[in-house]
């Protein structure tokens, strides 16, 4: 008996000739006709839960300027990081490609002689030749020694850290592995840091004076925050307002932020030429229990390629051409970003293959939109395969690896860690439709699908490689190095 179900649609009969296809030059602009580019503002958080926006329901923390922005827009209830890791994360946001195929993986340290490589083009990179100011505001984490500082890779502003906020002196586990944590604007270290009260407030004081700088030129503003990162920290206007303890000031005044980038554009006159994606880079340090958020009800957090560490929330809105208060369950990653941003720009894509689509279609027609991927590719660690969801987003396979995982037990308090344990998954099969906190392994019932999916994973091996396999992937290329 076939018990190939008819949740699958469209979509799992998938072909492996179109695997990992690089993204085809877009035909045309949606707004060609229009003398200036659209903007593009990327809001990017650190460690925020797939449920810590009230849009996304949050029973505690109360976040109006994000559920403003995803009344006036597209809300995403599967949108995927490629790794839930830090610098892998934001290498796949950066480059349109799986964090794998440019050798990044984990989070980098201070001063490591490493970084994205400078031949890899960035998404402040794809936009320069259009004119686009570029300004990123906010943590790094690519690299942060020359040649692989931000100003070095095509952005003309930065302000921020170029690394995770708790790799400083007073890390709660650690802290003789770490020296100064360094501020920095543009490529030179300005101040070393001994609180962090002050930086989501100037982080959103730069992004506006950004903005009304370069309110008659197109420009691509990226605020990735260091918070709500442990440690947390959060300026007096927001301190021991949230019900839900300082995260959830942290994540209101990281509301407040967007409030006041969004008022900026309404000030100039800008949303209607201005396309807002607001995202988190992994899923919740669960091992941080009070000081870190939720994933609820999905499986795990951080570090993990369960839903709780790689789906995330996400809301993207851009007034009077995407649709207003439409939510898709569609899947997309943060892959998926660029190829979209340049056919929205007419931007001309990278020379080296990437890995995302654009989603574009899904933006504007989110109801009849049909998978523009065959499948996404969870990697972690040093090149792991650990896990394959399906290109409708309904089918999730776990190849066999360990994971960190806390079994029930609850997170620290104060700042202050437990320790993970260690547990080990088999070869198992999710209906995320049915069970999105991956509770049943329905890999006996549906072994069409597991083998569909199987047959997907070696393509994977074969373009990226797989540490667990002793895969050398053929289309990876190489990290940045100093000589």
């Amino acid at each position: 008996m076939n018990k190939l179900p008819a949740l699958l649609g469209y979509s799992l009969i998938l072909s492996l000739s179109i695997f990992l296809r690089g993204c085809t030059s877009p035909n045309s602009s949606p707004k060609e006709e229009e003398k200036t580019p659209p903007n593009i503002v990327i809001i990017f958080t650190d460690d925020q839960g797939y449920q810590d926006v009230g849009c996304f329901g949050s029973p505690d923390i109360s976040t109006p300027h994000l559920d403003h922005l995803a009344r006036n827009g597209v809300r995403f209830t599967q949108f995927y990081v490629a790794q839930p890791v830090c610098s892998a994360s934001r290498a796949a946001l950066m480059t349109g490609c799986y964090p794998s195929r440019v050798s990044i993986s984990g989070a980098f340290g201070p001063n490591v002689k490493h970084g994205l490589n400078p031949e890899e083009m960035t998404l402040a990179e794809l936009l320069k030749p259009l004119g686009y100011a570029t300004g990123i505001f906010g943590k790094w984490h690519l690299g942060d020694l020359s040649p692989f500082l931000p100003t070095e890779q095509g952005f003309d502003e930065y302000y921020g850290i170029p690394y995770s906020n708790d790799m400083w002196p007073y890390h709660p586990e650690r802290p003789e592995n770490y020296p100064p944590l360094k501020l920095m604007e543009g490529d030179q270290v300005i101040d070393t840091l001994e609180s962090q009260e002050f930086i989501t407030t100037e982080y959103t004081e730069r992004a506006v004076s950004f903005i009304e700088r370069n309110k008659k030129n197109p420009f691509f503003l990226y605020v990735p925050h260091s918070m709500p990162h442990v440690p947390l920290f959060v300026s007096d206007k927001f301190k021991g307002k949230s019900p839900r303890g300082l995260y959830g000031d942290v994540i209101s005044e990281i509301d407040w932020s967007v409030g006041q980038i969004m008022e900026a554009l309404k000030k100039h006159r800008l949303e209607k030429n201005t396309l807002v994606i607001f995202t988190s880079d992994n899923g919740p340090w669960l091992s941080y229990g009070d000081h870190s958020g939720s994933a609820l009800p999905l499986r795990e957090g951080k570090g993990t390629t369960w839903e709780g560490g790689v789906r995330v929330p996400a809301i993207m809105s851009w007034k009077g051409t995407l649709p207003a208060g439409i939510v898709t369950d569609k899947p997309a990653m943060t892959i998926d970003i660029l190829p979209t941003i340049a056919q929205i720009t007419g931007a001309s894509l990278p020379e080296k293959p990437i890995d995302g689509t654009s989603m574009w279609e899904l933006l504007t027609n989110p109801e009849t939109a049909e998978p523009h991927h065959d499948a996404y590719f969870f990697y972690y660690r040093q090149n792991e395969l650990h896990s394959i969801l399906s290109g409708d987003g309904h089918w999730k396979l776990h190849y066999p690896h360990t994971y960190r995982t806390l079994n029930g037990r609850p997170g620290g308090k104060g700042g202050q860690p437990v320790k993970y344990e260690q547990s080990e998954t088999d070869l198992e099969l999710y209906n995320l439709v049915n069970d999105v906190s991956e509770v049943q392994n329905m890999r006996e019932d549906y072994p069409e699908i597991v083998s569909t999916l199987v047959q997907l994973g070696d393509s994977a091996r074969e373009e990226l490689g797989d540490r667990l396999t002793g895969t050398e992937g053929t289309g990876v290329r190489p990290l940045g190095r100093l000589e």
